[in-house]
């Protein structure tokens, strides 16, 4: 079980840093700071990318019979993963926008 938990709590991290440089990005955007926008995107997805890493881990495990046990911890951890998804694709329509301006 540690190991279950030692890899739920690296995909919260992760998830958590790419959703924080996601929603860094758009703050940059706002101020006008595009190149600064870019990169905080460029973060956020290598630290969602870190994150999927665990996921696939976790679904690589139960597709090879070893079941998972779910978790409110777990359940946890694929919000923030599903929310973190969502708020760069959205982060990076933004600063898409404020591009525009």
């Amino acid at each position: 079980m540690e190991e279950l938990e030692n890899i739920i709590f690296e995909l919260i991290v992760y998830a958590g840093n790419g959703k924080s440089s996601a929603m860094e990005a758009i703050q940059e955007a706002k101020k006008g700071e595009f190149e600064k926008a870019d990169q905080s995107l460029k973060d956020a997805s290598v630290e969602l990318g870190k994150a999927h890493k665990y996921q696939t881990s976790l679904i690589q495990a139960e597709a090879a019979g070893k079941a998972t046990t779910i978790t409110l911890l777990l359940i946890h951890a694929q919000d923030h993963f599903m929310s973190a998804m969502t708020v760069i694709d959205l982060a990076t329509e933004i600063v898409e926008i404020y591009k525009t301006r």
